[in-house]
């Protein structure tokens, strides 16, 4: 079959936030030199263009090994087989745009330092954005997940990593219907909280989707399902999908209004949105912001509230971050 006709790309993507490292398109030369465990995985595409088979689940998971690498000098990381591997640039920008809401608190400036107390609701095994926050921003992270598999993979992640260790803190969930309880203690002050909640409310609603994905990766009828990205039950899906969680995150959040000065989540489905913000409203939440995230075709969004006024606001940045 002869080569398809070479697509035309644009320099940059345009749709990700402008500190993203992933903005320019992937340079595999370099990414090699990075992880050369990465080689064997690099082909010509049908449009003879560099790249990797993003079909092939091993392919998918030594690109992140080296993205990781290159752009955030992390040397070990591996996780499970069959976990989540999540894409790199996607939970880039997350950070950034989250770094930006914290700014509009604080004249515009980014804070960080280690002082900075992050927890990420769902740390999963690949440790992903205690990865790209402490890099970025120097922040310090909490990481919670109900699956013991996943925080001992995240803990193997952080103790291999030098730059990480005495960073990253990893809690295990015992009860998988909290989701603040039994992670945030008395003494914490959590500056933000990040979570990419599971998507879909069943697994049959999780392959229906892998399907729809590869199809548009793959332009072709597929047959079984392959979870090219990974994934177990407790990352891809839970009883009432991405708004049964977010919402359920809303009315925890109240018990720890006092503890934290801005929670945010990751909302994929602007279906779900009404529902969020219908429970936000009844929690008396005092500021929701919503922002715009997109990368290639998808678009999802960054819902973020607090339960502090103003006054309360500018001493938590006076004694934390100045």
């Amino acid at each position: 079959m002869p080569p398809q006709k070479k697509k035309s790309h644009p320099e940059e993507k345009p749709g990700l936030h402008p500190r993203n490292r992933h903005r320019v398109r992937y340079n595999f030369k370099q990414l090699v030199a990075s992880c050369p465990a990465l080689g064997p995985f690099v082909k010509l595409n049908a449009y003879q263009d560099t790249s990797v088979d993003f079909f092939d689940p091993k392919a998918v998971k030594m690109l992140n090994k080296a993205l990781l690498a290159h752009f955030y000098g992390i040397q070990n990381w591996d996780i499970p087989p069959d976990y989540l591997c999540p894409p790199i640039p996607g939970r880039a920008d997350y950070i950034h745009h989250a770094a930006d809401l914290l700014a509009a608190s604080s004249q515009n400036q980014i804070p960080t330092g280690s002082g900075i107390r992050c927890l990420d609701i769902g740390v999963g095994a690949s440790c992903v954005y205690p990865i790209i926050g402490h890099k970025e921003y120097g922040w310090s992270f909490i990481g919670s997940d109900i699956d013991p598999v996943s925080i001992a993979s995240a803990n193997t992640i952080v103790e291999s990593n030098p730059a990480l260790k005495g960073e990253v803190e990893l809690r295990l969930q015992k009860n998988p219907q909290d989701i603040f309880q039994g992670i945030i203690k008395r003494e914490d002050r959590i500056d933000l909280t990040v979570c990419n909640p599971p998507f879909h409310a069943s697994l049959a609603e999780a392959q229906a989707g892998t399907v729809r994905k590869l199809l548009n990766l793959k332009q072709q009828k597929i047959a079984k399902p392959t979870l090219n990205f990974g994934g177990q039950k407790a990352e891809l899906w839970c009883e009432g999908g991405e708004r049964q969680f977010v919402t359920d995150m809303v009315y925890q959040s109240t018990q720890f209004a006092a503890s934290c000065f801005l929670f945010t989540t990751l909302v994929s489905k602007q279906t779900n949105l009404h529902s969020i913000y219908q429970a936000l409203k009844q929690v008396e939440a005092l500021e929701v912001k919503t922002m715009l995230m997109s990368q290639g075709n998808k678009t999802s969004r960054l819902v973020a509230w607090t339960f502090l006024n103003p006054e309360q606001q500018q001493k938590w940045v006076e004694a934390k971050w100045q």
